[in-house]
């Protein structure tokens, strides 16, 4: 436990069939270890580590609790995920030390299946049937992990691509002062605040959104 409660953490399997050009995608998930670890990983999503090891984590991160890992995949072949994770120990975003407070940590699509829409069928299929209405759901958008390369855009043409993609599930901006977050302009944190989720919680979150602000 975390925090000063057990927070229940809904796993509610979704699944759904996106046709495209070469026949259809799966997207589903929350996926289960045993069953994530059965298929394999797309060469391409190598943007965090390489793809066997980043296989690896994600199954690690799908027996956790309160982890999640939502998939798109042709057949048994994994080309795209995104996960779900309470924040890393070494980050500010731990010391509240929230139940309720999980990451969207990483999101990322083989370069040959971007064209698709799966970023947002797959965090759409993270939220729904309203499982994630008890936690406070935050990601850190930074511009050193964006494919600035591989999509052709500028930092802020991707900025604005990141944001439309998160205010799909209704995350929206929220202010910090992150070091690292406020050493780019181009960077963010987005948010959603589950309409179950405690004032308590909220005001928690707050605190350590705004670390100058609210000193002990």
């Amino acid at each position: 436990m975390k925090g000063d409660y057990t927070v229940e953490h809904r796993k509610i399997f979704h699944k759904q069939v996106v046709p495209y050009s070469g026949g259809e995608l799966i997207v589903e998930g929350p996926v289960h270890p045993d069953q994530l670890a059965s298929w394999t990983m797309h060469p391409d999503l190598d943007a965090f580590r390489r793809p066997k090891d980043q296989h690896e984590a994600l199954v690690e991160i799908a027996e956790l609790d309160e982890g999640r890992i939502i998939v798109a995949r042709e057949q048994e072949q994994i080309v795209g995920y995104v996960t779900f994770h309470y924040p890393d120990e070494m980050e500010r975003w731990s010391e509240a030390k929230m139940d309720d407070l999980v990451e969207l940590g990483a999101i990322e699509v083989a370069n040959d299946f971007r064209s698709f829409g799966l970023g947002k069928h797959m965090i759409q299929t993270a939220f729904a049937s309203d499982q994630l209405e008890n936690i406070i759901v935050f990601t850190t958008e930074y511009y050193w992990h964006w494919d600035l390369e591989g999509s052709r855009l500028n930092v802020w043409e991707y900025r604005v691509m990141m944001e439309k993609l998160m205010k799909s599930v209704d995350m929206i901006w929220y202010a910090t002062d992150d070091p690292e977050i406020c050493s780019h302009p181009a960077n963010c944190l987005m948010v959603r605040i589950g309409k179950e989720v405690p004032l308590d919680s909220v005001e928690r979150f707050d605190r350590i959104r705004f670390r100058q602000r609210f000193m002990y």
